[in-house]
């Protein structure tokens, strides 16, 4: 375990590369014996400094739920970070690209809760039941910390490697659609990089939501009603830059566009 000064800097660190756009050494190169539970203790300061500067959350995001996610970072097990109100976009968006570090793209669903959901047995259902809405997204990845060799603990101390949403217009109850089957269609600058179907994670991807509100219980906490859930991505991120337009078609639930200046 860290000691509570080690977080308290590591989340300085973490604070002034979200500040600068910058990458700081890996922290499990500094501290081989870091755990899980000393990544959410970064993580959870650097939300309190972020709140403490008036940045307001909205949601939270889960990540690596899929396999592909899961294959193309070397980590084999979720996690989740916060989203402020300050990062999200909708479809058209103009993003600028140096407000990011190691910029990627994925394709997700995210969700909307209409009454609070809390573990410790909460079920696909129980998810299901909670949720309002479903609307596609788009999750514009910003890593601080420099990603060869990282593992979960790098990644969860750096907010779970959250940067954006951008989100679509169109909304859809989970009763209204079979979620598993939305489909995404990602497109960068007209050729299509990747493509996958929601069902990729873990299943159905609400069931990460009924995910995290179990991992929630283990902190004392709950989700609560209003807020936006990023299931975690479908696809393998694509890499982007500056001029960078993207397209992505999720069938019947529409179609996201944004370009990167």
């Amino acid at each position: 375990m860290l000691s509570p000064s080690d977080i308290e800097q590591l989340a300085a660190e973490l604070a002034e590369a979200d500040r600068t756009h910058g990458v700081i050494p890996r922290i499990t190169a500094r501290y081989p014996d870091a755990t899980v539970e000393d990544s959410y203790a970064i993580q959870g300061v650097w939300r309190d400094t972020m709140l403490a500067s008036g940045r307001r959350l909205v949601g939270r995001k889960i990540g690596l739920t899929s396999k592909a996610m899961q294959q193309a970072t070397g980590i084999s097990e979720p996690d989740y970070g916060v989203m402020f109100d300050d990062t999200v976009y909708r479809s058209g968006a103009e993003i600028p690209v140096e407000k990011f570090s190691n910029v990627r793209i994925e394709v997700e669903l995210a969700f909307v809760l209409k009454t609070p959901l809390e573990g410790p047995d909460c079920t696909l259902e129980d998810a299901l039941a909670a949720i309002d809405y479903a609307v596609p997204a788009l999750e514009v990845l910003n890593s601080h910390i420099e990603l060869e060799g990282r593992t979960i603990v790098d990644t969860i101390a750096d907010n779970a490697a959250y940067g954006a949403m951008v989100l679509g217009d169109v909304h859809r109850r989970p009763d209204e659609i079979d979620l598993r089957w939305v489909p995404g269609v990602l497109s960068r600058n007209g050729e299509i990089e990747e493509t996958g179907v929601a069902a990729g994670v873990l299943g159905h991807p609400a069931t990460g939501v009924a995910w995290l509100a179990n991992k929630f219980h283990q902190h004392g906490a709950r989700l609560e009603a209003g807020e936006i859930i990023l299931a975690g991505s479908f696809t393998r991120p694509v890499w982007m830059t500056r001029g960078d337009s993207v397209r992505c078609d999720y069938g019947p639930m529409g179609v996201i566009e944004c370009r990167f200046v």
